[in-house]
């Protein structure tokens, strides 16, 4: 694991910091590589490029950890706007995969979870709206993991949800204790769980800490999803586990359309090409906003070489 992940994720915390960074003249070209744009309009442009290439997106609307009503209530109409853009761009062609090529990943935190009082009511009722939204608009949806504090009040909103809108993605942080059982209550027929490495600075008391550890918990929550009766989405650039979901897909009988693979904005565009021309799925996960530091801060926190290329272009642009 990174060595500098704890410290790089302790600045993801930092008002201070935040402020710092973000008032940097030099720092657009470089969140350009991570984040799509911070307008609606520039996504849709980076969205209509990806699904021309044969790719399919999930869109972020960044932000999180909401605390104002008036602010939850504006990221629902983003999403709301967004949906409808998203539903009216051209979709590719992909022989074999019957998988909706337009998606949008919510936080329930910019949902108003947080807020005091009813906040995890006030939460699902508009994930609700959005999904019912998405539903006219053929767009699927799936709500992101975030820190531990929220896990388990995530996964009853999302199991709650799914009696209505049983296509509702749910995501695994495969770095918690909790996650291998999390994929078995999530993965039950018509689901769909993505499973993802884990972004947060986690305790050791919830958390595998050292990669090796985390990587084995990725393979064995792969298993269960590879052979249960939902549908896996397998977020990761590692390519470990990669080659792994392709034995499982082998193993299990799923055949292109069985699975996705899924990868984020500006990382390993490369394997991204090969896969979707390999006639594989591949969803790219495409964050915008003007809130992207925390998200960016969690990319250089994940892998060495994202912070490499940051550092690179601060000297370059110094």
């Amino acid at each position: 694991m990174n060595p500098l992940r704890p410290v790089i994720l302790a600045a993801a915390a930092s008002p201070r910091l935040r402020r710092a960074v973000t008032g940097l003249p030099l720092t657009a070209g470089i969140v350009e590589r991570f984040v799509a744009g911070e307008t609606r309009a520039e996504l849709i442009e980076v969205a209509r490029t990806l699904l021309g290439s044969g790719r399919m997106v999930s869109v972020d609307f960044l932000g999180e950890n909401t605390t104002d009503r008036a602010q939850a209530d504006a990221t629902v109409s983003e999403y709301l706007s967004l949906i409808a853009e998203l539903s009216a761009l051209k979709r590719p062609a992909l022989p074999g995969i019957t998988a909706t090529p337009v998606e949008v990943s919510v936080k329930l935190s910019a949902l108003g979870q947080a807020l005091p009082g009813d906040g995890p009511a006030v939460a699902a009722a508009n994930l609700r709206t959005l999904c019912a939204a998405a539903a006219r608009a053929d767009v699927w949806v799936s709500v992101d993991a975030e820190d531990h504090t929220t896990t388990a009040a995530t996964v009853a909103t999302v199991l709650a949800a799914r009696a209505e809108f049983p296509w509702l993605g749910a995501v695994v942080q495969a770095y918690l204790h909790r996650a291998e059982a999390d994929c078995r209550s999530l993965s039950g027929p018509d689901s769909r769980v993505r499973l993802c490495k884990g972004a947060y600075r986690e305790p050791a008391e919830v958390a595998f800490q050292r990669a090796a550890e985390v990587t084995d918990s990725y393979l064995r929550c792969l298993e269960v999803l590879m052979r249960g009766a939902g549908y896996p989405m397998v977020a990761t650039h590692d390519p470990v586990p990669i080659v792994a979901a392709e034995q499982l897909a082998r193993e299990t009988g799923r055949g292109p359309g069985g699975f996705e693979h899924q990868m984020l904005y500006g990382v390993r565009e490369d394997k991204q090409r090969r896969l979707a021309a390999a006639g594989t799925a591949v969803r790219v996960y495409v964050p915008y906003g003007s809130q992207w530091y925390g998200y960016l801060t969690r990319r250089l926190a994940e892998r060495p070489a994202n912070l490499t290329f940051f550092l690179r272009a601060l000297v370059s642009k110094s």
